[in-house]
C-alpha cells in the first residue's frame, strides 16, 4: 500500500522521530495494518478505536500483569504491590481500597482550593508578557492538588513534582528505565515511606493515612491492611499518575487553544462550553496515548494472528482521531458530540481520577481565560515531553 514516496510503514513509542507528530503514521496504521507488527521490538499494536475500546475492555484476555509498559513487558509477572499490574481478582480489591481515597467528601471540598489555587498562580503572571504556561502553571496545579490530598507538606511540593518529573526521563537507548528516573523514584520512593512512617505513629485526614488504614478482604474472607511497602507503592502511583497526565493536558490545552483563537473565544465569551471541550482536548490529544497489555491467548483480528504471550501495544491517541469513531477527527471542535474517549482508558483500569482531572482542567482554563483570554505559543522556546506512555509539553512559553 505504500507509493514510490512514500516511506515503508513502521513505528514504535520509543522512537523519537515518530513523536513530534504521530498523527501522520498512526492513520496510516488505521488504514494500512490496523494490526502492526514490529519485529525488531517484538510487539503488536492496535490503532483503530473500536479495536483499543475492545481490547481495554477484555482484561482476561489482554492482562496487566506483565506490565503496562513496553520497555518492560515480559513472560515474567510485574511487581505486584502495584495496582496498575494487576488483573481481577486481586485488581478489584486494591481497587476498591484505593477508590476509598477519593471519597465524595474529600472531592466535594476541593474545587474551591483548586480554584483559589489557579487564581494565585495565574494573578502573579498579570501584567507580565510573557509566562511558561506549563511551568509556571499548568504542571504546578495537579502536582499541588494531588500533594494535599496524599498530605504532602506544602514546602516538600515543589521537590516532590521535580522528582516526579524526572521519573518521565527518556534515554533513547533506555527508554524510560534509566539512571536518572531510578535515582528520582528512589528518592521519591524514600520520601513517601517517611511521610507513611509518621501517619503510622500520627494519623492525619489525608490519603496516606487512608492507604495505612483502609482494609482488604481477601478471597479466604480473612481482612488486612497494606504493608508500608504496598502503601508505598500506591502512593507513587497516585502522586505519578495525578501530576504528570493533567499537567500534560494543560499544555495540549495552552497549544491546541492558540492554534483555534475562535474557538477559544468562544470559550472566554461562555465558560458553559469549557466542560465538552476539556473531553474535546483529551480525544484531540490524549496525553497518554499508550499502553501496553500482555496477550494470554491467540487473538484473529483483521486476518493477523496475535499469538498467546505476546506485547500488545494499545495505542490511545490514534483511536481518539480515529475518522470510523470520530468524524473529521483531526479537526479540533469544542462542539463535538461523542459517547465516549479512551484517553482515560476504560474497563476495569479506567482511571480513578478521571473525575479530579475534569475538575482541574475546566477550572484551570475559566481561570486563565478569565485573566488571560488571547496568547500566542513561542513554539522555538516549547520543550516537548516524549516517553513510551507519555506525550506533551515540560514547557510551553506563552505571549499574553
Amino acid at each position: 500500500m505504500t507509493t514510490v514516496d512514500t516511506p515503508p510503514l513502521a513505528w514504535d513509542p520509543i522512537d523519537e522521530r515518530y513523536k513530534v507528530d504521530p498523527h501522520p503514521i498512526w492513520r496510516r496504521l488505521r488504514d494500512e495494518a490496523p494490526v502492526y507488527y514490529n519485529a525488531e521490538l517484538d510487539f503488536y499494536a492496535v490503532s483503530r478505536f473500536a479495536d483499543v475500546d475492545a481490547f481495554s475492555r477484555d482484561p482476561k484476555t489482554f492482562c496487566s500483569s506483565h506490565g503496562t509498559v513496553l520497555e518492560m513487558l515480559s513472560p515474567d509477572p510485574a511487581p505486584q504491590e502495584i495496582m496498575i499490574f494487576m488483573d481481577p481478582p486481586e485488581h478489584t480489591r486494591y481497587r476498591r481500597l484505593v477508590s476509598k481515597a477519593f471519597t465524595p467528601r474529600r472531592m466535594m471540598t476541593l474545587e474551591a482550593d483548586i480554584r483559589r489555587l489557579c487564581a494565585d498562580l495565574l494573578d502573579a503572571q498579570v501584567g507580565n508578557s510573557s509566562f511558561d504556561y506549563v511551568q509556571d502553571f499548568g504542571a504546578r496545579v495537579p502536582a499541588y492538588v494531588i500533594a494535599a490530598l496524599l498530605g504532602v507538606p506544602p514546602d516538600d511540593r515543589d521537590q516532590v513534582r521535580g522528582w516526579i518529573d524526572e521519573t518521565f526521563h527518556l534515554d533513547p537507548e533506555k527508554g524510560m528505565y534509566n539512571d536518572v528516573s531510578a535515582v528520582a523514584m528512589g528518592k521519591l520512593n524514600d520520601y513517601v515511606m517517611d511521610q507513611l512512617r509518621e501517619r503510622e505513629k500520627a494519623p492525619r485526614d489525608d490519603m496516606f493515612t487512608d492507604l495505612l488504614q483502609g482494609e482488604i478482604v481477601d478471597e479466604d474472607g480473612e481482612t488486612r491492611r497494606l504493608t508500608l511497602e504496598q502503601s508505598t507503592m500506591f502512593s507513587l502511583l497516585i502522586a505519578s499518575a495525578g501530576t504528570e497526565t493533567v499537567a500534560r493536558l494543560l499544555g495540549w490545552a495552552g497549544l491546541t487553544l492558540a492554534d483555534n483563537p475562535d474557538q477559544r473565544a468562544e470559550l472566554a465569551a461562555d465558560a458553559g462550553l469549557i466542560p465538552n471541550a476539556v473531553e474535546e482536548l483529551l480525544r484531540y490529544e490524549a496525553p497518554s496515548p499508550v499502553q501496553s497489555r500482555w496477550s494470554t491467548a491467540d487473538v484473529e483480528l483483521h486476518g493477523t494472528v496475535i499469538p498467546a504471550d505476546s506485547k500488545v501495544v494499545m495505542i490511545t491517541g490514534s483511536a481518539g482521531r480515529d475518522e470510523r469513531a470520530y468524524p473529521d477527527a483531526d479537526r479540533f471542535d469544542i462542539h463535538r458530540k461523542m459517547d465516549h474517549h479512551l484517553s482515560f482508558g476504560y474497563g476495569i483500569h479506567f482511571c480513578l481520577g478521571a473525575a479530579l482531572a475534569r475538575m482541574e482542567g475546566r477550572v484551570a482554563l475559566e481561570e486563565t481565560l478569565r485573566r488571560f483570554p488571547e496568547w500566542t505559543v513561542d513554539l522555538d522556546g516549547a520543550v516537548p515531553l516524549y516517553t513510551s506512555t507519555v506525550r506533551g509539553y515540560t514547557k510551553l512559553p506563552i505571549f499574553v
